[in-house]
C-alpha cells in the first residue's frame, strides 16, 4: 500500500507540473531555468524593446541556464509559438525541443525564430564572456579573460575583477585579469596616484597596443609624477611594439623567401645546366599542388597523411612530366633559347587548359592538417603561424637534400661537369642526353614539391604557377644562374626586402621597386651574386 501511495503522488505531481504555464523550463543542456510569465511574453514578443528589457535585466546574471538561453537567442536557435507563448530550442538535426515540456517537433511549422538586433548580440556576447570568467574549465576562463583585452570589450567593475583575481589559481588568467584591472583603473584618472602608478607598471609589462593607448591617456594627466611615469612607460611599449613588428616582418620575409627558394631550385638546376628557359616551370609547381588536393580526395578525413604522401607523389608526377617535356619538346631545341622559350610557353598554356578541363577553372580548397594549424607565441605581441614555420623547415630540408645530390652522388658530379664544360664532359664519357633528362626531371620534381608547400598558404588553381614564375626567374638571375647557394641567398633577400617594403610602398609598388633595383644590379653584375664558373660560363 505504501508503494502504491508513492506512485500515485508522483503521477499527481507530474500532472500538476504539466498543467502549469511557461514557468519552469529545461534547456537542452539539462540545466534548470525558471521563467516568469512576463519573461516568456518578452521572449515571444515581436517588439525589440521587450527583449532589450529582458536582456538588460539579465546583464549581471550568473545563472548558467539564463546565459545559455541568451546564447541561443544570439545564435538564432531559440524559437517561439505565439499562440501559447511556448519556447523551443532548435537542434542540430533540424528538430525542436520544447523548453516547457518533453515535446519534440520534427519541423518548425508554426514556430518563429526569436530575433535579435546587433546591439542585443553585442550585449549577449559581453554577458556570455563575463559568465565564462566563473567557469570551472580553465580553457573557458582563459578565453574569457583574453577577450577582455580586445579592443572595444566591455570591462567588469574593478571590484569584480579584484574578486576574480583573489580566487584565480591559473597564472595566465590571473595576468589577463590583472591587465584588465589596470585598464579599468586607467579609465578613471581621478583615483589615487599610487593605484594609477601601479596600473602604469602593469600596462608597461603587458605592452600591447591597447595598453599603449591607456598609457598615452595617463600621460596627459595633470599629475606630473604620474604623467612622467606614463610617458616613460609608453616609450618602452612603443619600442617593444617596433621590435615585434620587425620580428613579424622578418619571419614573413623568411617565409616568402623560403617559398621563392623552393620554387626556384628546380629552375636553377635546369637553367644552369641545360641553358633552357622553361616557361612551363610554374605549371609544374601547379601540378604538385593538385597532387595534394587529389590525395586528400582519395583519403578523406586524413589531411595530414595525404599531405605527407603528396611530397613523394608530387616529386614523381612532376618529375615524370618534366622528363616527358624534355624528351618531346626541348631535346630538339638545344642551343636555340628563343625557340625553347616559345615552346615551353606553349606547353604551359596546354597544361593550364588541361587542368581547367579536368578539375574546372575554379580554385580547389586544400585542407590544412592539424599539426600545421595554430600559432607559436614568441612574445606578447609576436606570434608566428605554425604552417609557415614548417614550410621554412621543409625548404631547408629540401635544399640540403639537393646539395647532397649535387655534391655527393655520381649524378651530381656529371651534372656539374656538363654545367662547366659540356664538350669536354661528353668527350670523357658523360652521356649528356641521359643526364639532361634526369636533370630536367630532378628540377621538375623539386618544382612539384614546391607546389605541395604552396598548397598550404595559397589557393590551388590553374593560375597558381603564373603567380610565382616571374619572381622565380628574378631569384635565379639575381643569385647567379645555376648556383644553388646563389638561389638560396637571392630568394631570402628578395623575400625579406619585399616584406619590409610592403608596409611602406604597398604590395604592387614593392614589386616594381624590387624589379628596378634588380635591373640596376644586373647592369653592374650581369652574372648575379654567385656567378657560374667554368669555360661554358666564360663563353
Amino acid at each position: 500500500m505504501h508503494l502504491l501511495k508513492q506512485i500515485f503522488l508522483c503521477c499527481a505531481l507530474s500532472l500538476i507540473l504539466s498543467l502549469l504555464p511557461s514557468v519552469y523550463a529545461v534547456p537542452a543542456t539539462g540545466l534548470p531555468l525558471t521563467l516568469s510569465a512576463e519573461e516568456s511574453v518578452a521572449l515571444c514578443s515581436s517588439r525589440v524593446r521587450d527583449r532589450d528589457l529582458l536582456i538588460n535585466n539579465w546583464s549581471t546574471t550568473t545563472n548558467a541556464a539564463q546565459v545559455q538561453l541568451l546564447q541561443a537567442i544570439a545564435d538564432g536557435e531559440l524559437y517561439c509559438k505565439r499562440s501559447d507563448q511556448s519556447l523551443w530550442l532548435k537542434n542540430a538535426d533540424g528538430s525542436f525541443n520544447a523548453l516547457t515540456s518533453n515535446a519534440t517537433l520534427t519541423n518548425g511549422k508554426g514556430l518563429r525564430c526569436v530575433g535579435s538586433s546587433n546591439k542585443q548580440r553585442q550585449l549577449i556576447a559581453t554577458i556570455v564572456a563575463a559568465r565564462a570568467l566563473y567557469s570551472e574549465e580553465v580553457s573557458a576562463r582563459r578565453a574569457a579573460a583574453a577577450a577582455l583585452l580586445q579592443a572595444g570589450a566591455t570591462m567588469p567593475s574593478t571590484d569584480t575583477l579584484q574578486a576574480l583575481m583573489q580566487h584565480e589559481d591559473d597564472g595566465q588568467v590571473y595576468q589577463d585579469l590583472r591587465t584588465a584591472w589596470a585598464l579599468t583603473l586607467a579609465q578613471n584618472p581621478s583615483l589615487g596616484r599610487q593605484e594609477l602608478l601601479q596600473a602604469v607598471e602593469i600596462l608597461k609589462d603587458k605592452g600591447t597596443p591597447q595598453c599603449l593607448h591607456a598609457l598615452e591617456q595617463l600621460g596627459q594627466s595633470s599629475d606630473e609624477i604620474l604623467s612622467d611615469a606614463a610617458q616613460q612607460a609608453a616609450g618602452w611599449v612603443q619600442f617593444y611594439l617596433r621590435c615585434a613588428t620587425f620580428g613579424e616582418n622578418l619571419f614573413f620575409g623568411l617565409s616568402l623567401g623560403s617559398v621563392l627558394v623552393l620554387a626556384a631550385i628546380g629552375l636553377a638546376i635546369t637553367f644552369g645546366v641545360m641553358g633552357v628557359i622553361n616557361m612551363a616551370h610554374g605549371e609544374l609547381i601547379m601540378v604538385g599542388a593538385y597532387c595534394v588536393w587529389c590525395l586528400q580526395q582519395l583519403l578523406p578525413g586524413q589531411p595530414g597523411l595525404a599531405l605527407i604522401l603528396a611530397i613523394p607523389t608530387a616529386f614523381v608526377v612532376s618529375g615524370t612530366l618534366g622528363m616527358l617535356i624534355e624528351r618531346t619538346v626541348i631535346r630538339s631545341l638545344y642551343g636555340r633559347p628563343l625557340e625553347t622559350l616559345l615552346a615551353t610557353f606553349g606547353v604551359s598554356l596546354i597544361l593550364q587548359q588541361a587542368v581547367r578541363t579536368i578539375f574546372s577553372p575554379l580554385n580547389r580548397a586544400v585542407q590544412t592538417p592539424a599539426f600545421m594549424q595554430g600559432q607559436l607565441q614568441i612574445s606578447e605581441n609576436l606570434s608566428v603561424t605554425l604552417s609557415r614555420v614548417i614550410i621554412i623547415l621543409f625548404c631547408a630540408l629540401t635544399f640540403t637534400l639537393i646539395l647532397i645530390i649535387m655534391n655527393k652522388t655520381r649524378l651530381g658530379l656529371e651534372v656539374r661537369a656538363l654545367a662547366q664544360n659540356r664538350p669536354i664532359a661528353r668527350a670523357l664519357g658523360v652521356r649528356a642526353g641521359r643526364i639532361d633528362a634526369l636533370t630536367f626531371g630532378l628540377g621538375s620534381g623539386v618544382a612539384g614539391m614546391a607546389g605541395v608547400a604552396l598548397s598550404q598558404i595559397t589557393n590551388v588553381g590553374p593560375n597558381l604557377g603564373q603567380n610565382y614564375i616571374v619572381d622565380t626567374f628574378m631569384v635565379v638571375v639575381f643569385g647567379g644562374v645555376g648556383n644553388l647557394w646563389g638561389t638560396l641567398t637571392g630568394g631570402l633577400i628578395m623575400g625579406l626586402i619585399s616584406k619590409f617594403l610592403e608596409p611602406v610602398t604597398g604590395a604592387m609598388l614593392s614589386k616594381i621597386v624590387i624589379l628596378i633595383a634588380l635591373i640596376l644590379f644586373i647592369q653592374k653584375r650581369p652574372r648575379g651574386l654567385f656567378p657560374q664558373r667554368g669555360r661554358a660560363a666564360e663563353a
